[in-house]
Parts: C-alpha cells; sequence; structure tokens
C-alpha cells in the first residue's frame, strides 16, 4: 500500500468527484419515490409545512459505499500486475473488508431507525453492535491495548499501561459517542451535514500533514474513507443547506459517526479524533441532563420559529415541579446560577410548573445571541465546528508536549 500511494490516491479522488456528481443527482431523482413510500417530516422551522423526503443519508451512503466497493482492488494492483510483493498484503484486506462491513451494517441500521422510529435505548445498542466487525479486526491485525501514559502520571502508573479489555470497551463507546454525538446536535438545515464537513476536512487535513510520519500507512488508509465521504456528504449538503429540499436523517449521523471511528481506530488516531468533536463533547456534556431523564427531555428538543419575526427561539422543557428529583432540582438551581441555562417558575391549572430551556448547543448559542434567522444560526454553528477543529489542531500540535514526549 506504501508502494505508490499516490496512484491509488488519485483513483480515489477522482471516484470521489464521480461520487458527488452522483450525489447531486440522485437525491432530486428519488425524491419521489420517498414521499410515495411516505419517508418524508415536516420543516417544523418553517412556517409552510411542506412534506421534505427524510432519510437521504441513505443514497450519500449507498454511493460512498459504491465507491469504496470499487475501490477495493486499486491498494493491492502491485500484487496483481508487478512482482513488487512477496505476499499478499492480507492484513490490509481485512481492514479495508471489516471497515466497509461495520459502516455498511451502521447504514443499514440507521436507515432501519429512521423506517422505525426506534428508541433512545436502541440508539446506543445499534452502533455497539455494528462495531463488533471493527474491534474484531482490530484483534486480529493488532491486538495492542497498551498505552502510553500521561506525563502527569507516570509517577504513579508508570510509561506504559496495558488496558487488556478496557481499551476494547474504549473503543466500542468510541463509536457509540461519534455516532450519537452528531445525531444529538441536529435539528436546523444543514447543521448535521455541515458539521460532518468540517471534521472530514478536519483529518483529511490532518491525514495529509502526517503522510511524512512514522503512520504513513494508517493515514493513507484514513484517506481513502475520507475523501469519498466529504464528497458524497457535499452533494448532500447542498441538497440540506437552507431552506433544506431534504432531511439527512439518522441514518445519516449513524453513517458519519461509524465512518469517523473506522479511521480513528484503525487509523491509531483515536485521541485526535475527539479534538474533532469538541463542540459534540461540549452538547454532550450541556445536554447530559436530559438525556439521562434528571430533567425531562422532550422528544424533539429543536428552537422554536416565531412566525411573528421569522426567528428562532429557545424551545423549553416544561414539566410540573413536584416531579422533578431532588437531584434534577439541584442541577436547575446551579445552572441557574451560572447562568447557562433559562428556568423559570409559574402556576397554571395544573399547579406549580417549571420549564428550562432544551439542553443542547444550538438553544445555548441562542441564549447567547438572542432570536436570529436559521441560516445564520447554522453558519455561527459551523463556525463553531471550525474553531473547535482549529483548537484541535493546537491542542495536538502544541500543547500535546505537556503530556507526552514528541
Amino acid at each position: 500500500m506504501a508502494a505508490l500511494p499516490a496512484v491509488p490516491l488519485l483513483i480515489n479522488l477522482g471516484g470521489s468527484l464521480l461520487g458527488f456528481a452522483a450525489t447531486l443527482t440522485l437525491i432530486p431523482a428519488f425524491t419521489d419515490h420517498f414521499l410515495a413510500a411516505r419517508l418524508f417530516g415536516e420543516d417544523l422551522n418553517k412556517a409552510s409545512r411542506r412534506p421534505v423526503p427524510e432519510a437521504q443519508g441513505v443514497i450519500s451512503g449507498a454511493v460512498f459505499l459504491i465507491i469504496l466497493f470499487c475501490f477495493i482492488p486499486v491498494p493491492f494492483l502491485r500484487c496483481f500486475v508487478e512482482e513488487q510483493c512477496a505476499a499478499f498484503p492480507h492484513d490490509e484486506f481485512v481492514e479495508l473488508i471489516g471497515s466497509l462491513l461495520a459502516i455498511c451494517c451502521m447504514i443499514f441500521l440507521g436507515f432501519a431507525d429512521d423506517v422505525l422510529n426506534l428508541r433512545w435505548r436502541h440508539k446506543l445498542l445499534l452502533p455497539t453492535m455494528a462495531s463488533l466487525p471493527l474491534l474484531m479486526v482490530y484483534f486480529t491485525n493488532f491486538g495492542n491495548t497498551t498505552i502510553v501514559v500521561p506525563k502527569p502520571f507516570r509517577m504513579l502508573l508508570g510509561m506504559h499501561l496495558d488496558l487488556g479489555i478496557l481499551y476494547y470497551v474504549y473503543m466500542g463507546m468510541l463509536a457509540v459517542f461519534c455516532t450519537n454525538a452528531i445525531n444529538i446536535l441536529a435539528g436546523i438545515n444543514g447543521i448535521e451535514a455541515g458539521q460532518s464537513l468540517v471534521i472530514a476536512a478536519s483529518i483529511i487535513v490532518f491525514n495529509i500533514v502526517e503522510l511524512n510520519g512514522d503512520y504513513r500507512d494508517d493515514h493513507i488508509f484514513s484517506l481513502y474513507f475520507m475523501i469519498p465521504f466529504f464528497f458524497t456528504t457535499l452533494g448532500l449538503f447542498y441538497h440540506n443547506w437552507y431552506p433544506s429540499r431534504v432531511f439527512v436523517g439518522d441514518t445519516f449521523c449513524y453513517f458519519a459517526g461509524m465512518t469517523f471511528a473506522v479511521v480513528g481506530i484503525l487509523g491509531h488516531f483515536s485521541k485526535t479524533m475527539l479534538l474533532f468533536f469538541i463542540p459534540q463533547v461540549l452538547n454532550f456534556l450541556y445536554s447530559l441532563p436530559q438525556l439521562f431523564h434528571i430533567i425531562p427531555c422532550p422528544r424533539h428538543r429543536l428552537p422554536r420559529l416565531n412566525p411573528g419575526t421569522g426567528k428562532l427561539e429557545m424551545s423549553y422543557s416544561k414539566f410540573k415541579t413536584k416531579s422533578l428529583s431532588a437531584l434534577g432540582a439541584n442541577i436547575l438551581k446551579v445552572v441557574k446560577i451560572l447562568h447557562v441555562v433559562d428556568v423559570r417558575s409559574g402556576m397554571d391549572e395544573d399547579g406549580e410548573y417549571t420549564e428550562c430551556n432544551n439542553m443542547t448547543l444550538i438553544n445555548f448559542v441562542i441564549k447567547l445571541i438572542g432570536p436570529t434567522q436559521e441560516r445564520n444560526l447554522t453558519l455561527l454553528l459551523l463556525l463553531i465546528q471550525v474553531l473547535g477543529s482549529t483548537i484541535a489542531f493546537s491542542i495536538r500540535y502544541q500543547l500535546v508536549r505537556l503530556f507526552y514526549d514528541v
């Protein structure tokens, strides 16, 4: 794979450009089919509630898979047409096939979620099941579960630490986090595909920078996946941008998350991968009280449209005060003091009630800047994603010296 990396990468890029054109063309071509199958929803942040095709991530995902299925023999052509390899690199081949299997499973399970409207506990189980082929590939090809201990902890733990099975638990949890982190930072036009584009572009830049390093093959492997993902997602983003003509659905969120998990785990840069998820991590931490139902969580936490102004405002979760647990009441007191959540109380016909804004990064940004147009809000959140990637690169190449010998 390392002998002539330019040739496979150029072929991969050419296929990806074709995939971009195919995604642009196929999404509008299949619109009527999705509407006829009743796979559509309403854009709650628009005054006109026209049906919008959902689960369009299945189209970009299918194009992505076709590109990589056709690409499978390309990295190994030297073994077919030349005498440049002493033995066929079965380990690299297994990596490629196992990764495609995990991604394919996730697209299928994501589409099942869009069609069957599964519960949240299933959303945690599905990525875990789909990550099993990935973990088996890691076990058979690498099996290394030893990590380098950060400098501040070396006096206690030593230079290296073997995590054993805990390392596989970490990788499984990474797959679950990546898929759901994109899924919970959603609800406005273009945000799911947009944030995935920024993360993919960041990974591509990181891979290119590291091509001259010691792990060249791992980053070439990552580029084989990230380049087609970037261009197929770009085609989807074009149709999903404000005003959205299609919705990406949970299919795309699962597909994107598993693709990131695949390259992070088998490319051996899972910690750097998490750095590119800084906004998603912040959104996850901010959402924790609602995700664990310590504070009541409605099914949809997207912002609320004010028909009079045409701007998006914070959405709220309203509940009876007495239904809140002691832990929930204390959390609300703390976040109210810190001014990170808008908490209000009052009386109605059912007695005393409390309401707080839904705990998502989107609502938090609206809290900071006030009601805003949906397009401007998406742009601001994508700028935050770019800022997160800038911080990630700073940590990876500057602050890392505080923790590791580089």
